[in-house]
């Protein structure tokens, strides 16, 4: 337990993280690499080029330093970012060397500003935190590990089946090697891969959301070709998939993961809101919903640029077609002649408020998930709405970020 002492001057660094936060990270990771190298094997070098990373980091740090008082109010993010630490295979090892060097990035960061005390309580603080993680991650292993068809570590899957949806988009569909049992999952939930791709001297690990129901004997990822744009590369792992990856290829799996998961039994109407590729959680979940309750009041609304750009068309329509309480519309950025003749094609533009309450009701619970942006409008336009925090439910592909911002 921390002293009163320390708690207070925790406390009293908020005002200094809220400022400096974002530094503190980033000095942080530069002599994390540098000391570890064998790090670069676990950590996504994009999300640390983007600054995703240094930002989700100053975010978890400073939400801890407010909260010191009453931990427990941040376990939910500890157990949001312990299902990711669980895929990626972080050990309670690392946590004391991720100790050492954040506290080095805060004395250097801050210069004599810090002084002992501060270090000495930040310290504590951490041990304390880590711990937290330490026991989460524990039990998720223990779980990973003891359900019916789980394993442990990376385990070898088969690409059976790799289906183009969309202009970016694939699907791949995998089977374990060994042709053994495979674990469940939680609609919503992702898969981890460790990926060693020609020429590069780091290991991938990378997180790809589960895009059908479960109890299929197969898992289905669909993943978008990220291109480059600006200075931002191409997506390394996203194009080896799309360019290199074949039917029989083998790939390298950690047991599904994450807490971005339907309430059950759905007690209201649900509402699923999806941008581009974040449909792949989406699309598990509403068929999951339909096949557990059906009848049940339910409304999907997917945007896309434009058709080309519109994936898993085929699950839908079929959905839309076999259940009548599902509603389905589709919105288009830049829809072509033949786009506006699809038969769920509603808007043109983008999802707006004035739209949405034309075609639900706010008394109901919204899932949504999509690039940034897109997922910034549809809070403010939920919270605009009055819909309570409660109903609120979605997902960032990556570091968790801000929608508030």
């Amino acid at each position: 337990m921390l002293s009163q002492e320390k708690r207070d001057i925790i406390k009293a660094t908020v005002p200094v993280l809220e400022i400096h936060g974002t530094a503190i990270t980033t000095r942080f990771y530069q002599l994390l690499f540098d000391s570890h190298p064998e790090l670069l094997h676990i950590f996504n070098k994009m999300n640390q080029r983007k600054g995703d990373q240094q930002t989700a980091l100053a975010n978890a740090v400073y939400a801890a330093a407010v909260h010191i008082d009453h931990l427990e109010d941040i376990l939910p993010a500890v157990k949001q970012i312990s299902y990711k630490h669980r895929a990626l295979g972080i050990l309670p090892e690392h946590y004391p060397i991720v100790g050492e060097n954040l506290l080095k990035a805060i004395k250097q960061v801050l210069g004599d500003a810090a002084t002992d005390e501060i270090i000495d309580a930040w310290a504590a603080a951490y041990g304390v935190i880590a711990d937290a993680f330490i026991s989460v991650e524990h039990e998720m292993y223990r779980e990973a590990e003891t359900q019916k068809g789980g394993w442990s570590g990376f385990r070898p899957f088969v690409v059976q089946k790799k289906v183009p949806e969309s202009d970016v988009i694939s699907s791949f569909y995998l089977v374990p090697q060994d042709g053994k049992e495979i674990a469940d999952f939680l609609p919503g939930q992702y898969l981890t891969f460790k990926v060693d791709i020609p020429g590069e001297t780091y290991t991938q690990r990378r997180h790809y959301s589960l895009s059908d129901a479960p109890g299929k004997g197969h898992y289905r990822i669909s993943v978008k070709r990220e291109d480059g744009r600006g200075d931002i590369p191409a997506g390394l792992v996203s194009s080896y998939f799309h360019n290199h990856l074949n039917e029989g290829d083998v790939l390298y799996v950690s047991a599904p993961s994450g807490d971005f998961v339907m309430k059950k039994p759905a007690d209201k109407p649900v509402v699923f809101l999806s941008g581009g590729v974040g449909m792949t959680p989406l699309v598990s979940m509403v068929k999951t919903l339909l096949q557990e309750q059906p009848g049940h009041s339910v409304t999907y609304v997917h945007a896309a640029i434009h058709g080309g750009f519109h994936a898993l068309q085929e699950d839908l329509n079929t959905l839309a077609e076999t259940n009548p309480s599902l509603n389905y519309h589709v919105v288009y950025e830049k829809p072509t002649e033949q786009d506006k003749a699809h038969k769920h094609f509603s808007k043109e533009g983008f999802i707006d408020l004035d739209w949405l309450k034309q075609v639900v009701s706010a008394d109901s619970d919204f899932y949504f998930c999509g690039p940034t942006p897109f997922m910034k409008a549809m809070y403010r336009a939920l919270k605009g709405w009055g819909v309570p925090d409660d109903q609120i439910h979605y997902e960032f592909f990556g570091p968790q970020g801000s929608l508030t911002d």
